[in-house]
């Protein structure tokens, strides 16, 4: 097989691809995942060594074996292809990329570079004397990979070797030694001396004060996000907007009701006072009255519910524009506070971080559960209502009924791919228990 693979197209149509669906990095992460696979095939069935099959040892390798091994190759080739195409038109890689590509074209050089049909297909000897000098001379560099490893053990090895360098003076050649003690018992000697140094208790209470510095800082920022639109909204509310709402409304003609849900339950409320009043005349309860006496009172009790749900009203239509405010509010806080933003998350990450595997998964199952659960959409409906009513909107059951439909099962689909493409690299053993939990 010849390596023009590699080649990027100039048709113009492929770079137009190229430029709006491919692009380097999401292509360059399946062909990773590929060449990942194709490396546990290797380990697995042929000891590290280039996947290959012979008639002494077709029948010991599963066909599911081979038929995942050319699958996993054909997305190697066709993503690296992609790669290419569209890499022209994109800027520099960052260092974990280009380890990665480092380890996707070693893999894929084993198999596209060698004179292979296929690596599962014992190669034929029938061709032409010539047909070697008729085949394309790849036009890039290919770089011979004698063993391929992980990017990430790979990157740490490159910056301690980086770093060793810079300490080392220019003159000194880099030589590798091997040390007379062990390791661990250099470590426990080091231990001692950082212990006896005298300036190491001024060192820790340095490196104290910083870590109480950041924790201090972060929790001022999440008091202030929570607490200044809260605080926002009720005074501009009382203060601010709810007078002049009040002022607009009762000065002009406006209705009563803004919508038709209230309307339903102020005449329901008036129709239980009136089947009251006669309830009370028939058992003798109350003084017999008249039709005119009653009258009175039913139009009594109407005023008396037309103020209350114009104050509703009103409340509503300044719910709208205190919250408009407060979030405002909020993002103000965001753009002042930037700089401890990192901060915060520096903060958060900590807390995430020392929870132990079973609070983790404990913490995930109990947040998917409330908002993704069995029993989700009664919260949810009650959450639906409950705003709507806050900002006057009458509750549309149909409307709500369908993002109960659509919306929980979006989250835990996000929540699934979650788990699988990034806590699974994260922290895998809250996986293994999450899994168990669930179970």
């Amino acid at each position: 097989m010849t390596s023009t693979f590699f080649n990027k197209s100039t048709d113009p149509l492929s770079q137009l691809k190229g430029k709006i669906f491919g692009t380097p990095e999401r292509s360059l992460e399946q062909a990773y995942q590929a060449a990942l696979s194709i490396k546990s095939i290797e380990d697995r069935y042929f000891h590290g060594g280039k996947v290959t099959v012979s008639t002494a040892n077709e029948a010991q390798i599963p066909t599911s074996v081979q038929a995942d091994f050319e699958k996993h190759l054909s997305i190697l080739k066709q993503q690296m292809k992609e790669f290419n195409t569209s890499s022209s038109t994109q800027g520099n890689l960052g260092q974990d990329h280009l380890m990665r590509l480092f380890f996707t074209e070693g893999t894929l050089t084993k198999y596209t570079l060698e004179p292979q049909a296929s690596a599962l297909v014992p190669f034929s000897n029938n061709l032409p004397a010539n047909t070697s000098s008729q085949l394309p001379t790849p036009p890039i560099q290919v770089i011979e990979v004698k063993q391929a490893i992980a990017p990430e053990k790979s990157r740490s090895r490159q910056l301690h070797r980086k770093n060793s360098r810079n300490s080392a003076p220019e003159n000194a050649e880099p030589q590798v030694k091997a040390g007379v003690l062990p390791r661990s018992l250099e470590r426990t000697i080091n231990k001692i001396k950082n212990e006896l140094d005298p300036n190491a208790e001024a060192e820790v209470v340095k490196s104290f004060r910083r870590s109480q510095k950041k924790t201090v800082v972060a929790i001022r920022l999440l008091a202030l996000l929570i607490l200044i639109p809260l605080i926002t909204q009720q005074v501009s509310k009382l203060y601010l907007v709810q007078p002049i709402v009040n002022r607009v409304r009762n000065e002009a003609v406006t209705p009563v009701f803004l919508n038709s849900e209230m309307k339903e339950e102020a005449l329901k409320e008036l129709q239980t006072f009136e089947e009251e009043l006669k309830l009370e005349r028939l058992m003798g309860a109350a003084p017999a009255l008249t039709s005119e006496a009653i009258e009175e009172k039913v139009k009594d009790k109407a005023t008396e519910i037309s103020q209350e749900f114009r104050h509703r009203s009103n409340n509503a239509v300044s719910n709208v524009f205190a919250d408009i405010i407060a979030v405002l509010s909020f993002a103000l806080v965001l753009v002042w506070r930037r700089k401890d933003i990192m901060m915060l998350k520096s903060f958060m990450d900590n807390i995430v971080t020392g929870l132990s595997d079973s609070a983790k998964a404990f913490s995930i199952i109990l947040i998917t559960d409330i908002f993704v659960g069995f029993h989700s959409p009664h919260g949810w409906e009650v959450l639906l209502e409950g705003l709507s009513s806050h900002l006057g909107i009458a509750a549309n059951r149909g409307v709500i009924f369908l993002f109960i439909a659509t919306v929980p099962v979006i989250l835990a689909t996000i929540f699934k791919y979650w788990v699988f493409r990034s806590l699974s690299r994260m922290s895998p053993s809250t996986v293994a228990t999450l899994k168990e939990m669930n179970d």
